[in-house]
């Protein structure tokens, strides 16, 4: 059995510290192997290379842009009319990454890289992962009159994505999260949603992502829960509940029992 990976999620750790490229710096004097962050679109994809790379670190995981967030949006995946948006959002991070690695491009790759995007993140910093953001269920919408229609949009945006991340070898994680707590209008909350999205999918290149924060606050059972989902699992996140503090914070989660599960089951990916 090999031992678990752990990977510092950014977005989460040394609030203290400003700016990303110090955060990256602080988890490599940790000791982290490696770190994740869910929007590092504000930083320039160079300085958060450099820190990397000086700190020794590779960028497992980053998610795709939030979309709209005066408006509420969390993710495009799944949201209905909202599917132009979401392809020129990859179309674009294609474009700039083409640029990062030296492609003829019909624009110039200067203004192609201003305009940012996941693969061009992706290139420069050698990610492997991308969550694709579902999305939330619109504001005075009942979830189970738009539940068909939503997964519609989002398994067509999904069969998109998979095609776009291929070409670039990157996978794509869907991440159920919770709608009791942390956001309840959230499309995606639970792993046996998220599970058969992605059997009706069916693309190699499109995984799951199991944060148990989540899944212990949605559903409990996590033994089985995990045994039963971890082959199709790409990233694993962790935190306490209720707290959602460090896995040493007090709460209900059993982590040393938790990590020993993972790797008596095998998961060789990373930890956040």
């Amino acid at each position: 059995m090999a031992p678990l990976r752990f990977s510092a999620n950014l977005s989460w750790l040394f609030p203290e510290l400003s700016g990303l490229p110090a955060r990256v710096r602080a988890a490599g004097s940790s000791g982290f192997e490696a770190v994740e962050v869910a929007w590092p679109y504000a930083e320039t994809p160079e300085a958060l290379a450099r820190a990397a790379r000086e700190a020794g670190l590779r960028l497992v995981l980053i998610n795709t842009p939030p979309g709209d967030q005066e408006k509420g949006e969390m993710g495009l995946g799944a949201v209905p009319g909202r599917q132009a948006a979401f392809r020129e959002g990859l179309e674009q991070a294609v474009r700039s990454g083409h640029c990062l690695m030296g492609r003829k491009l019909s624009v110039p790759c200067k203004g192609a890289v201003a305009r940012g995007g996941l693969v061009y993140l992706a290139a420069f910093l050698r990610l492997d992962m991308i969550h694709l953001m579902a999305g939330r269920v619109p504001q005075g919408a009942d979830r189970i009159a738009v539940k068909a229609e939503m997964e519609a949009v989002f398994l067509e945006n999904l069969r998109h994505a998979a095609g776009v991340l291929a070409q670039e070898d990157l996978v794509g994680l869907l991440e159920p999260i919770n709608t009791r707590i942390t956001d309840p209008q959230y499309f995606l909350d639970t792993p046996q949603q998220a599970a058969a999205i992605l059997q009706k999918v069916g693309r190699p290149n499109l995984q799951l992502q199991m944060d148990i924060f989540h899944w212990q606050i949605m559903d409990g059972n996590l033994t089985g829960n995990i045994r039963e989902f971890l082959p199709i699992v790409g990233h694993v996140q962790v935190a306490q509940v209720p707290g959602r503090g460090e896995p040493s914070s007090p709460g209900e989660l059993n982590f040393p029992y938790l990590f020993q599960l993972l790797e008596d089951e095998g998961y060789k990916g990373f930890v956040g």
